[in-house]
């Protein structure tokens, strides 16, 4: 009596390698994998297991992923009904994880198909093998979560340390050696950004001076609105390193210092909407919130046009709420006020009681700065006064002034007592970061 023939069982072979190393060589992990499998088919010709001519390999990809071309080829072909039985050398060759495992045994499952592990005997048609299954597959699951959590630690603890972990360098720099280098040429654009911005207060009117000048990225791509305020709260330009929104010292060199990092962020805390406006008014009001009339209201900000001019002023709320004539002082020429409160100051910083003042005030937190210290500070400030640009007039003058009061027969001009020593530690500060 004959044997009966055994019905055929095609079977596709799966291999995959995370890594491309090695992939060049001739014969490679991925076809050891095959010829493993092959052989293991080879035993079971007897039971009419013939392997498939078509490869199924996934070099240089995870096993955290469904998304890979071999294994998308191989599930394509499996629902159309051309493969009997997947052969691996690893069950972790085809996942390493449990829900993605379970959703490619669903498949099989619906197909008729049959999965079969070289080196891990079992057959997923049984309960046992299913057991077995779950089994490894839990360990590859906990060998890749722990390996991430390895990865992830050895990351943090490199970054603490100040050092470069990859990725698109911060423009300005270059990457050589895993070190982060700075790039002269865009070095002096970054600095020019920083300072513009502190100039124009917004990032609108400076995207389009940036895209006048045709400065682009290392790929290509535009300098945009968004990449420049990235770029502008990037405190790797301070030669520090961010994890976490932890800042660590870096081993790179900075591109700016900490005095134009501050001027920028002073404009930065600011709401949108006071930006927005005060840049669509065509120039900071350097005085706004300081002004107060004979009858103690504030004063606030307003301008007209006429024509292509131009026309600034501060207003009385009292003539805004009641009309003309609520006030003995309406309104003030803006242009006429700031001028006399600037000549104001600029006197100030050249009295002799104040320089002392300021220098008894700043001595007490540091006994190293020297009166002469102190007095270039203070007297550097003056003739640098019309360089500055208006945003950082206005946020000087906000520092050093509590309150202005008007009268009929002027104008009463109240200082901070912080002020003065918070500005002249802030020139010292500048002018140490400029020597360095």
């Amino acid at each position: 009596m004959t044997k009966p023939v055994p019905r055929k069982l095609r079977c596709a072979i799966y291999t995959r390698k995370s890594s491309e190393e090695g992939l060049e060589q001739e014969f490679n992990s991925l076809d050891a994998q095959r010829e493993a499998c092959e052989a293991y088919v080879a035993s079971q010709r007897s039971e009419g297991w013939v392997a498939l001519r078509e490869r199924y390999d996934d070099g240089g990809i995870s096993g955290g992923t469904l998304d890979r071309p071999g294994l998308t080829r191989l599930l394509t072909d499996i629902e159309d009904g051309l493969v009997d039985v997947v052969v691996v050398y690893k069950i972790d060759r085809l996942s390493r994880s449990l829900m993605d495992f379970s959703k490619l045994v669903e498949i099989f499952d619906r197909s008729g198909v049959t999965f079969i592990s070289v080196t891990q005997s079992f057959n997923t048609t049984t309960s046992m093998g299913r057991l077995t299954l779950n089994i490894l597959l839990s360990f590859a699951q906990f060998e890749r979560e722990v390996t991430a959590e390895r990865i992830r630690d050895k990351f943090a603890a490199s970054r603490k340390r100040g050092l470069w972990m990859g990725g698109v360098p911060p423009y300005g720099y270059r990457v050589q050696g895993r070190k982060l280098l700075v790039e002269e040429d865009r070095a002096a654009e970054v600095r020019w950004i920083f300072d513009r911005f502190a100039e124009l207060g917004s990032g609108t009117m400076l995207a389009r001076e940036v895209a006048l000048r045709g400065l682009r990225t290392s790929r290509g791509n535009p300098l945009d609105k968004k990449y420049i305020y990235r770029m502008l709260n990037n405190r790797a330009y301070l030669g520090e390193a961010v994890h976490k929104g932890e800042s660590y010292p870096g081993e790179h060199a900075a591109i700016i210092g900490h005095w134009a990092w501050d001027r920028v962020h002073a404009i930065l805390r600011e709401s949108p909407r006071k930006r927005a406006a005060r840049t669509r008014a065509g120039t900071p009001a350097l005085l706004k919130g300081l002004i107060f009339g004979p009858d103690g209201a504030a004063f606030s900000p307003s301008h007209t046009r006429k024509g292509a001019r131009l026309y600034r002023y501060y207003v009385s709320q009292s003539v805004l709420a009641r009309g003309a004539g609520a006030c003995p002082i309406g309104r003030i020429s803006a242009g006429e006020i700031e001028a006399a409160v600037i000549g104001q100051l600029r006197a100030v910083f050249r009295q002799p009681e104040i320089v002392a003042g300021t220098m008894r005030a700043i001595r007490e937190e540091d006994a190293t700065i020297t009166e002469a210290e102190v007095c270039a500070a203070l007297q550097e400030l003056d003739p640098l006064w019309d360089k500055l640009f208006p945003a950082e007039q206005a946020r000087i003058i906000a520092l050093l002034v509590e309150r202005i009061d008007l009268g009929e027969e002027g104008l009463s001009l109240h200082l901070r007592s912080e002020g003065l020593p918070g500005l002249a530690r802030e020139m010292l500060a500048r002018d140490v970061e400029q020597a360095a």
